[in-house]
């Protein structure tokens, strides 16, 4: 047999192994969070007791209003305007892995509540910035669990809502539209998840195995995952920063992680010509969401409720006036011109 004739069967065990790892994705639906695949890598994963010699978390970088407890590692309290973030401080070798998060978002706000968290695979990690406490026009990928709606304009889901971006660095997140202009996957690929004020710890399952990105949600303490979103063709280098961070703005929330955990997945591929090294590659995405223009909203009003209602007051004196004395004058008037008549 000769080297041509080799090339055939091997081509089509690739593939063959290619599917079956693309199935395991789509099979995950309805398995134990439990369940565990991979290799397990302490050094990107956060567990109880957290604090090792000091008080630092080993592996991981503190930032902002984060307060590491026997409990949980807490990114911002139920306060306003506080940005919260916790760092790995080494690079992810691993092309092929999974990151199981387990949180909990929780607060004494009612239906008001606010802004989210964000977990991160970037390049240049360790800085505070607007978006869910960390910089915008990132090179990575951010998963957004955003609890508040922005959007004034024409979305259809609820909050809180899970999504996900991938940037090269020249595109940023909108904040004003949720993420909408740039939602990997298209504007309607994502997920609700009412994750808020649960009695148990709620977690998601991050899977990122042969350029296919997988999200899976545990929200209602079923200890099965559910499918939040699945996309394929996102290719991001190796060498970046895992990361979480929060923030909270004129509404709050406490953000507590729980658990980060990492495992590296084994998985056979072909592959393409230049794509042998990974960490040279720039972050991108055969789906994205229809690029659009930012259109600003006008600005609201800064009398607040307030200020609103005292206007309101005032029309009405105003009305009530004038309606008075247009009918004093007309009766005055009337009575004038009877006495004409006298």
């Amino acid at each position: 047999m000769g080297a041509l004739d080799w090339l055939l069967p091997l081509a089509l065990l690739c593939v063959g192994v290619t599917v079956v790892a693309d199935e395991l994705a789509n099979n995950l639906e309805g398995t134990s969070v439990s369940e565990w695949r991979g290799y397990y890598k302490r050094e990107h994963s956060i567990l109880k007791p957290y604090l090792g010699n000091g008080m630092t978390i080993p592996n991981w970088d503190i930032f902002g209003s984060t307060i590491v407890s026997s409990q949980q590692v807490r990114l911002t309290a139920d306060v306003q305007s506080r940005k919260g973030a916790v760092w790995n401080t080494l690079p992810v070798q691993s092309r092929d892995w999974e990151l199981l998060v387990s949180f909990r978002v929780h607060g004494s706000t009612g239906d008001l509540f606010g802004d989210g968290f964000a977990v991160w695979y970037v390049q240049e990690p360790k800085i505070l910035g607007d978006i869910f406490g960390s910089k915008n026009f990132f090179r990575g990928l951010g998963i957004f669990f955003d609890t508040y709606s922005n959007h004034n304009g024409a979305h259809k889901h609820g909050h809180p809502y899970i999504s996900a971006m991938v940037s090269n660095g020249s595109v940023g997140y909108d904040h004003d539209r949720d993420g909408t202009h740039t939602q990997l996957g298209g504007e309607h690929t994502g997920c609700e998840a009412k994750f808020r004020n649960k009695d148990f710890d709620t977690q998601v399952l991050i899977r990122y195995v042969g350029d296919r990105l997988s999200i899976f949600k545990d929200v209602d303490g079923e200890g099965t995952w559910k499918n939040c979103m699945s996309v394929d063709g996102v290719r991001l280098p190796t060498g970046y920063y895992l990361g979480v961070s929060a923030a909270t703005g004129d509404l709050s929330d406490n953000h507590d992680v729980i658990a980060v955990k990492m495992f590296e997945q084994e998985y056979a591929r072909v592959e393409r010509q230049n794509e042998g090294d990974r960490q040279g590659i720039e972050p991108e995405a055969d789906f994205v969401a229809a690029p659009r223009d930012h259109v600003t909203d006008s600005r609201p009003s800064q009398l607040g409720w307030f200020g609103i209602i005292g206007l309101i007051v005032i029309a009405v004196v105003l009305i009530g006036g004038l309606l008075f004395f247009g009918v004093s004058y007309f009766q005055q008037r009337n009575e004038r011109s009877r006495k004409r008549f006298y």
